[in-house]
C-alpha cells in the first residue's frame, strides 16, 4: 500500500476502505508518513469530502490512538460542550463553571486556536502557570474533586488527532466538514462522557459559512453520538460578527472574568446560559430545560460560576486573582484607535476580518509552530446596530509589535459596514440539532 495511491483515490473521490485510512492515520502518527504527504490528503478530503462511513473510521481511528477516560467511578452522568470555532467565542469559560456549579460533571478536553478563530487552551494559557496537559489521573480526580476539568490532548488522550489539527490549521483544511466532526468527536468520546452539546457556528467569523452545512455538519456529530451511545445535541448559532467585544486571548479571560460577575455583554451571556442549561439537563441535574435555565441563571447571579472557574484555575496551578486583578494578566502595550469617517448605523462587522486582523498582530497562528502573544488582540466598542458619528470610535489593536499594525487596521476598517439604516435584529440562536 502506497500513501501516493491512497492521496491519489481520496483526490478522485473514491471511498478508501478502514484498512486505507488506519494505514494513512496510524502510519501518521508514528511518522511513517510525513507532514507534507498527510497535508495532501487532507487537502484531497477538503474537496472531496468523505462518506459517513469513512468519517466513521476516522472518527474510531483518531479515538483509539490513546486513552480514553474510564469516570464510571465518579456518580452522575458526565458531559461536556463543544464550539466548532468562531470570534471572539469563550462561551465555554462560562457555561462550563455555571454548569459544574449546578452538579454537572464535565471533563472537558479542548483545542487550540485554528485559522482565525481563538482556541480554548490558548485563552485559558494566558493564565500565568495555567496547565492544560493534565494526565488521564489528574483529569479524573480534578473532575471528582471539583466536577470540572480543561485539558488538551496528549500523549495519552487523542494524540493523532492533535497531531492532524495543527496541520490542518497550517494546510488551509480547516472548513471541512467531515475533519471537522471526526476531530470534535473523537476528542469527545475519548473523554467518556455520556452527554454532549455542541455548539456549531455558523456565518462569517465561523469556518462554516452556511446554514445548510452547519447543519449536516451538526447531524454528522449527533449520529456518530448516537452509534456510541451518547446523548447529543447541536445548537447552530449565528456567529456573523463577534461574539461579545474582546478578541484575543488575555482580552477574553478578562471578558469572561465580567461576564461570570453578570457584567458581560448581552449576546455572550445570553448564550453561554444557555449552552450551561443545556449541558445541566443532559447531564439530569434537572428534569426539564426550563428548570436547567433557572438554575443556570441563578449560578450566575449567585457567583457560584466566577468561584467554580477560580477554583479550577487554582487546581490547575493558575492565579484565579487574574479574574479580579487584570494587571496580573498579560498586557499589550501599544494601542491604535479604529474610527469611522461617517456617522450611521453599524450594518456588520465581518467576524473573519476581525479575526484575521487578531491572527495577523499575534493572537493566532499562521504555522503550526507560531507562538501565540496572549496579550494582543481586538476589542471593539460598538456591534451591529449601534448608531454612530463621524469620528466615532468602533474598535481598538492592541499590540507589543507593530509590524503587521498597519494592515491589521486595514482589515478591521473593512470589517465595519456602515449603513444609513438600523440593520433587522438577526437571531443568536438559529436551529436545534438533536
Amino acid at each position: 500500500m502506497r500513501t501516493v495511491d491512497l492521496i491519489t483515490r481520496k483526490r478522485d473521490g473514491e471511498e478508501l476502505s478502514p484498512e486505507e485510512l488506519s494505514f494513512l492515520v496510524d502510519g501518521y502518527t508514528r511518522g511513517e508518513i510525513p507532514d507534507y504527504q498527510m497535508a495532501a490528503f487532507l487537502m484531497a478530503t477538503f474537496f472531496s469530502g468523505m462518506t459517513d462511513k469513512e468519517v466513521g473510521t476516522m472518527t474510531e481511528l483518531m479515538l483509539r490512538s490513546g486513552e480514553t477516560l474510564d469516570l464510571s467511578d465518579i456518580p452522575g452522568l458526565k458531559v461536556d460542550k463543544h464550539s466548532t470555532g468562531g470570534v471572539g467565542d469563550k462561551t465555554s469559560l462560562i457555561s462550563a463553571p455555571i454548569a459544574a456549579a449546578a452538579g454537572a460533571k464535565i471533563p472537558m478536553i479542548s483545542g487550540r486556536a485554528l485559522g482565525f478563530t481563538g482556541g480554548t487552551l490558548d485563552k485559558l494559557e494566558a493564565i500565568p502557570g495555567f496547565r492544560t496537559n493534565l494526565t488521564v489521573d489528574e483529569i479524573k480526580a480534578q473532575v471528582a474533586k471539583i466536577g470540572l476539568a480543561f485539558a488538551g490532548q496528549s500523549s495519552q488522550l487523542t494524540p493523532t488527532d492533535g497531531l492532524i489539527y495543527a496541520l490542518r490549521d497550517a494546510s488551509g483544511t480547516v472548513e471541512s466538514v467531515p475533519l471537522i466532526a471526526s476531530s470534535i468527536m473523537s476528542k469527545k468520546l475519548a473523554e467518556g462522557i455520556d452527554a454532549l452539546v455542541l455548539d456549531v457556528k455558523v456565518g462569517a467569523g465561523a469556518f462554516i459559512k452556511r446554514q445548510i452545512h452547519a447543519r449536516e455538519l451538526a447531524q454528522l456529530m449527533v449520529a456518530i453520538g448516537r452509534r456510541n451511545n451518547k446523548k447529543v445535541i447541536a445548537l447552530l448559532t449565528d456567529m456573523n460578527q463577534p461574539l461579545g467585544y474582546a478578541i484575543g486571548n488575555a482580552l477574553e479571560i478578562m471578558e469572561v472574568s465580567q461576564t461570570l460577575q453578570n457584567g458581560g455583554p448581552v449576546d455572550l451571556t445570553r448564550l453561554s446560559l444557555e449552552l450551561a442549561a443545556r449541558m445541566i439537563h443532559l447531564g439530569k441535574v434537572t428534569a426539564t430545560i426550563e428548570e436547567a435555565r433557572e438554575l443556570a441563571q441563578a449560578k450566575l447571579l449567585d457567583g457560584s460560576g466566577f468561584r467554580k472557574l477560580k477554583e479550577v484555575i487554582a487546581a490547575q496551578g493558575g492565579n484565579p486573582q487574574v479574574l479580579d486583578r487584570f494587571d496580573l494578566l498579560p498586557n499589550a502595550t501599544g494601542m491604535r484607535e479604529i474610527v469611522t469617517p461617517r456617522g450611521g448605523y453599524v450594518a456588520g462587522i465581518d467576524a473573519q476580518l476581525i479575526g484575521q486582523a487578531a491572527t495577523l498582530i499575534g493572537a493566532g497562528r499562521s504555522t503550526k509552530d507560531d507562538v501565540i502573544d496572549p496579550a494582543v488582540g481586538v476589542i471593539l466598542d460598538v456591534k451591529m446596530g449601534a448608531k454612530v458619528d463621524g469620528n466615532t470610535v468602533l474598535c481598538r489593536l492592541y499590540y507589543r509589535d507593530d509590524a503587521n499594525v498597519e494592515e491589521a487596521a486595514e482589515l478591521v476598517e473593512d470589517a465595519f459596514r456602515i449603513s444609513a439604516s438600523a440593520p433587522e435584529e438577526r437571531e443568536l440562536i438559529l436551529e436545534v440539532v438533536s
